[in-house]
C-alpha cells in the first residue's frame, strides 16, 4: 500500500538524516575537540561498520517480531541519539551513542520495504521501494542541508537538534498510522540463509559493496572537499547540499520507475557517475558555474544508489526480501565504512581533491561485477533450454 510505503518514506528520512547529518558538520566536530578530519568521520564509518558486522544477524533476529513495534523502537533509539548529541558530550561519548542506532538502522530499513510491499505484485513492489527509498533524497534536499546550514550560523550541535525533530514527527506517524502488523509466519533460519549459497547474489553483494564504496570516498567529506578542492564556505557548502538533495528526488523518482523496467541497466547507467564524476570535478576547477553542473549531475547518477544497490541484489533472490534487504544494507555500510576510511586516508596524505579517483577505482570492480552476473545468468538460461527430438 502506498500509505505504508509514505510512513516507512517518513521514517527513512529519520534514518538518513541520522546517518549522514554530521557529513556537513564534520570540520566543525573536528575543531570543536581538536581532533583531525580523518577521525571525526569515524562518527560515520563506525555507525556503518557496526551496521555491516551486524546487521543480518539483527534482521534474522527481530523477524518474528511485530513490524510496527520493531519502527517504533528502532525510530526511538535514533531520538535518544539525536537528544545525547546535541548536548556536545566527551567525544568517546558522542561516538558511542552515535553507534547505538546502527544496531537497529537495516532492522527499520528491512521492515519499512516489507510492509510498503505487502500484497505487491513484483512490479508494483519496485515502485513502492522507490517511494519508502525517496526518503533518501528527501533527507539529502531537506534535512541534512538545513541542519548544514543551522550549524554554519548558530552552532553545530543544532545539526543533532534537526535529527532529534524529524525522528520525533516520524515516531510520532507512525504511531498514530501503522496499524499492529504481527508476522503471521516466520521463515526458518537455514531458509533464509540458502540465499547465501547462490553465486548471483554473492556477486550481486560485492557489487553492491564496491558501488557504495566508490561514492562514498568523496561523498563522506562532502563539506572537506568542497571547501579544500573547490573553496567553497559552509554556506555555499549548504546551498549545494540543497542542490544535490533536489536532483536526487528527482533521481530516485526515475531510477524507481527504471528499476520496474530493468533492474541491471538502471544499476549500470546510475554507476557510471562513479567513472564519470571524477573527470567532471577535476575539469570543473574553481569555475562556479561548472562546479553547479558538476554537483547536480554527482546528485542525479549518486542519490538513488541505495535503492539500485537494494533492488539488484533482491532480484537475484526475489523471495528472500527481508535478509536480503538487510544484507544490501550491511554491505552497503561497509562499503560506507571503507570508502569513509580511504577517504579520510587520502585526504590526510595527498588532499581532499584526490578523493574522487578512488570512486573511479572501486566503481570499476562494482561493473565487473554486474558484467560477470550477467554471463552467470545467460549461462543458467541456456542449460534450462530444453531441446526438443527430432
Amino acid at each position: 500500500m502506498k500509505k505504508y510505503a509514505y510512513i516507512g518514506c517518513l521514517g527513512f528520512i529519520a534514518v538518513i538524516t541520522t546517518e549522514f547529518g554530521v557529513i556537513g558538520i564534520l570540520p566543525q566536530i573536528a575543531e570543536h575537540y581538536q581532533i583531525g578530519i580523518d577521525k571525526a568521520g569515524w562518527l560515520l564509518s563506525a555507525f556503518a561498520l557496526i551496521i555491516a558486522l551486524t546487521g543480518p544477524f539483527m534482521t534474522l533476529l527481530m523477524s518474528g517480531f511485530d513490524r510496527k513495534k520493531m519502527m517504533l523502537t528502532a525510530i526511538a533509539i535514533f531520538l535518544f541519539t539525536a537528544v545525547v548529541s546535541a548536548m556536545s558530550p566527551p567525544f568517546w561519548l558522542l561516538m558511542l551513542v552515535r553507534i547505538l542506532p546502527a544496531f537497529l538502522q537495516p532492522v527499520y530499513i528491512a521492515t519499512a520495504l516489507s510492509v510498503a510491499v505487502s500484497d505487491a505484485d513484483q512490479k508494483q513492489a519496485n515502485k513502492l521501494m522507490g517511494i519508502v527509498f525517496i526518503g533518501v533524497a528527501l533527507a539529502m534536499v531537506t534535512t541534512v542541508p538545513f541542519a548544514t546550514w543551522l550549524a554554519s550560523v548558530w552552532i553545530w550541535e543544532s545539526s543533532f537538534i534537526v535529527q532529534g525533530i524529524v525522528s520525533t514527527v516520524a515516531l510520532a506517524v507512525i504511531y498514530l498510522l501503522l496499524p499492529p502488523m504481527p508476522v503471521q509466519e516466520k521463515k526458518s533460519y537455514k531458509s533464509q540463509l540458502t540465499i547465501l549459497t547462490k553465486p548471483t547474489f554473492v556477486i550481486s553483494t560485492a557489487m553492491n559493496f564496491f558501488m557504495i564504496t566508490a561514492w562514498f570516498s568523496t561523498y563522506s567529506y562532502f563539506a572537506d572537499y568542497l571547501n579544500k578542492a573547490k573553496g567553497m564556505d559552509g554556506t555555499m557548502v549548504s546551498y549545494m547540499l540543497f542542490l544535490f538533495g533536489i536532483i536526487g528526488v528527482f533521481s530516485n523518482w526515475i531510477a524507481g520507475k527504471m528499476l520496474s523496467w530493468n533492474v541491471s541497466k538502471t544499476t549500470a547507467l546510475f554507476l557510471s557517475g562513479t567513472v564519470i564524476m571524477p573527470f567532471l570535478l577535476y575539469f570543473s576547477g574553481d569555475s562556479l558555474s561548472a562546479n553547479i553542473i558538476s554537483i547536480a549531475v554527482w546528485g542525479f547518477l549518486y542519490s538513488p544508489s541505495f535503492q539500485n544497490a537494494s533492488t539488484y541484489m533482491i532480484s537475484s533472490v526475489p523471495d528472500s526480501l527481508e535478509f536480503a534487504n538487510s544484507l544490501a544494507t550491511s554491505f552497503g555500510n561497509l562499503g560506507v565504512t571503507l570508502g569513509t576510511t580511504l577517504g579520510g586516508w587520502m585526504i590526510v596524505a595527498k588532499g581532499a581533491s584526490y578523493n574522487p579517483w578512488i570512486g573511479l577505482v572501486f566503481g570499476t570492480l562494482a561493473f565487473l561485477m554486474i558484467v560477470l552476473r550477467s554471463i552467470l545468468e545467460k549461462r543458467a538460461a541456456k542449460e534450462k533450454i530444453i531441446i526438443p527430438c527430432p
